[in-house]
């Protein structure tokens, strides 16, 4: 990749930006611009949470992002839930956006929520788990050895800093039609866990996506850092 390119990294449920620590420099280092928003709501922006907040509300973070920083020949990077956000600024605005890489992640429709995209009983998980310690509207953060954290320094670096992920954005549908499936697209998928979201990796093969796998757990820019730049990198 010869010219600068500005990478816009969108991180998943529960997570902010931070999570990309051990990616962004490895970007940065092969002479490219890193933004790692946080989106509303969570992590380092807890305090902004309310039960308003929806994958509208993500979407908007991002878009404006761009537009504020006149960001364009953009890579947006989102991981697992975050896939709805790539999908959604991508119809918003895909004349900024030189790629749409989903990590582990959403491959939507329009009109497809998160929460119906999910396997049954992963979905059934997260009903029970937003009804009994959610208060109705929130997603308490998931088990990370489930999600494929198994090394105690990792575990002991993101634990303190998940936050509950606002039930809104999985229940809300994704507004993605034809000027987001004109954005250049890239899957990448993670191989070494139980495979949540292998059902969106065939879902990108059939759509004609550049596929790759990755073989860690889902948190890939915990685990497997070096590994996701490369393919972050990749032409």
């Amino acid at each position: 990749m010869g010219s600068t390119v500005n990478y816009v990294l969108l991180s998943g449920a529960w997570h902010g930006g931070w999570c990309w620590d051990r990616v962004a420099p490895l970007l940065r280092a092969a002479g490219h611009r890193v933004h790692t928003p946080t989106l509303t709501g969570v992590s380092d922006r807890a305090h902004t949470l309310h039960p308003g907040v929806g994958l509208s509300t993500h979407v908007e973070d991002v878009v404006r992002l761009l537009d504020a920083y006149d960001l364009t020949g953009v890579r947006l990077v989102g991981h697992s839930y975050a896939g709805q956000v790539v999908a959604g600024v991508a119809q918003r605005r895909p004349e900024r956006l030189a790629m749409r890489v989903h990590l582990d992640a959403f491959v939507p429709e329009d009109g497809e929520a998160a929460i119906d995209m999910l396997p049954d009983t992963v979905a059934h998980h997260y009903r029970e788990s937003v009804r009994d310690a959610g208060f109705d509207w929130l997603i308490p953060p998931r088990s990370l050895t489930t999600l494929g954290v198994t090394e105690p320094a990792d575990v002991d670096w993101l634990t303190p800093r998940l936050t509950p992920h606002p039930w809104r954005t999985y229940t809300e549908p994704v507004r993605a039609g034809a000027e987001a499936a004109s954005v250049p697209a890239r899957y990448l998928d993670c191989t070494d866990w139980l495979a949540v979201f292998a059902p969106h990796a065939e879902r990108a093969r059939k759509l004609g996506w550049d596929v790759r796998a990755l073989a860690t757990g889902h948190e890939a820019m915990v685990t497997a850092p070096e590994d996701l730049a490369e393919l972050l990198l990749a032409d």
